[in-house]
């Protein structure tokens, strides 16, 4: 075993355990969400907003002290530089607008980056007590089952995720629905990206695709598909790329010429 295995061993498992830590936290939140509003007297926005910086604040703390020289990037609070050559990215709540509407598709995404490419992918789904979580070379699990995607699922025969935000146009949104549906495809939206990606990965979608999203919302879940066989359009992370928002895909490798047809159609309209 190489230095570089065991390092990722070790954050790995410190990343199974935060995840887990970090949803039981965010779970409080939303199961005494109505009554925060009440006694703090904000509106349920503010409540999520207040939940996110405090789950991201015990994630980056923890993080610190266990590996003091790591970077970290996280949705609320940005990014801090490390030395070490790994970068935790994290998402402490993806999917706050089913968070705030009482819904059960949100989760944690912990993601570990070495020298850029993602090497560690946690995502916990504290509703459905559900711990997807992947490595380099070790595979992917849900709940410690492995996860290997099937190749006779399609777009035809199996769902595809799509993602939306203010940041992607409705009638580019309405593109993709047209020219998956056109493919004789269907598809889903749950609120939160993340969670359609590790859905990727357990093979309950087929694929997902969203134009415009950001690292934290997308490292654990490639590291997920990859590491249960699947493909992915490549995240620039250099520089500043990091921090901006690029068009995610990925799917098992039945799926993902055509679905990278479609984003390439996109691309020349």
């Amino acid at each position: 075993m190489t230095m570089h295995d065991t390092d990722v061993e070790r954050r790995f498992a410190l990343a199974k355990s935060l995840a887990a830590e970090a949803g039981a936290f965010a779970l409080d939140y939303f199961n005494t969400r109505e009554t925060l509003v009440i006694e703090t007297k904000r509106d349920l926005q503010d409540v999520v907003s207040i939940a996110d910086r405090n789950v991201e604040t015990f994630l980056r703390e923890r993080v610190a002290a266990a590996n003091s020289e790591d970077g970290f990037l996280g949705e609320e609070f940005g990014h801090q530089v490390g030395s070490s050559g790994y970068t935790w990215v994290v998402d402490p709540i993806d999917g706050t607008a089913p968070f705030v509407n009482g819904m059960p598709t949100w989760c944690v995404s912990v993601a570990v980056l070495h020298q850029g490419v993602p090497v560690v992918g946690v995502i916990q789904v504290p509703c459905a007590n559900e711990l997807y979580a992947a490595a380099l070379g070790l595979g992917a699990s849900l709940n410690g089952e492995t996860l290997l995607l099937d190749p006779s699922r399609t777009i035809q025969n199996a769902m595809t995720g799509i993602g939306c935000n203010t940041h992607v146009a409705p009638d580019v949104v309405g593109a993709i629905v047209t020219a998956l549906l056109a493919r004789g495809g269907t598809f889903i939206r749950n609120g939160s990206g993340a969670l359609m990606l590790a859905y990727v990965a357990a093979g309950r979608l087929v694929g997902y695709y969203e134009p415009h999203m950001r690292a934290w919302d997308c490292m654990a879940g490639y590291c997920l598909v990859k590491e249960a066989g699947g493909e992915y359009l490549p995240f620039p992370t250099e520089g500043e790329d990091l921090f901006k928002g690029h068009p995610v895909l990925a799917s098992n490798g039945t799926a993902y010429p055509e679905l990278l047809e479609i984003h390439n159609s996109l691309r020349r309209q």
